[in-house]
């Protein structure tokens, strides 16, 4: 997105297509139905852009990226994600609070990709968790005080700051 390494950039957008996909997918899992077309397309406009970038991707596998001499890094970054998210869910299930678990696995994923932004050497990473951390915080009250799941508003913030980190990568990558 916003780094100056090529196969970085189409990863990078790849992977935030793909993931907007997934985080649109579990939207649906109890939306208003007004929002299910959207959610729909947003699915579908996620999943191009993993396509179309992963292609990209895989023929310039070759191109030098930030993560050379730092994949460990990456590694224990990404495990720690996994055990924190976890963790949190498992928390939240025995305390009988599973409504809150798509919310509390956004905000792991979202703090997760301020180091991330260093690893790759990308504000854009940065900036989409700068955002995402500000929409499900801002979110709180209005999740308190219903008793829908939080997918119901974790997903599309998540699903449409990645699809439109996704279209930014699609746009720098042409400009």
């Amino acid at each position: 997105m916003l780094t100056e390494f090529v196969r970085d950039h189409y990863f990078t957008t790849a992977w935030f297509g793909l993931m907007a996909f997934v985080w649109f997918g579990w939207s649906q899992e109890d939306p208003p139905k007004r929002w299910r077309p959207w959610l729909g397309a947003g699915s579908v406009l996620g999943i191009g852009f993993a396509v179309w970038f992963g292609v990209l991707t895989a023929t310039n596998w070759d191109q030098p990226s930030a993560l050379a001499g730092r994949y460990g890094w990456f590694g224990v970054l990404v495990a720690a994600e996994v055990v924190v998210a976890g963790l949190g869910c498992l928390l939240l299930a025995r305390r009988g609070a599973s409504r809150w678990l798509a919310w509390w696995v956004a905000v792991v994923v979202a703090a997760h990709f301020l180091p991330l932004a260093v690893l790759l050497a990308d504000a854009g990473v940065g900036v989409a968790g700068v955002v995402q951390l500000a929409a499900l915080g801002a979110a709180v009250p209005r999740l308190r005080a219903t008793d829908t799941t939080t997918s119901r508003v974790a997903g599309p913030v998540m699903g449409t700051v990645l699809l439109v980190s996704a279209v930014t990568g699609a746009v720098l990558t042409v400009v």
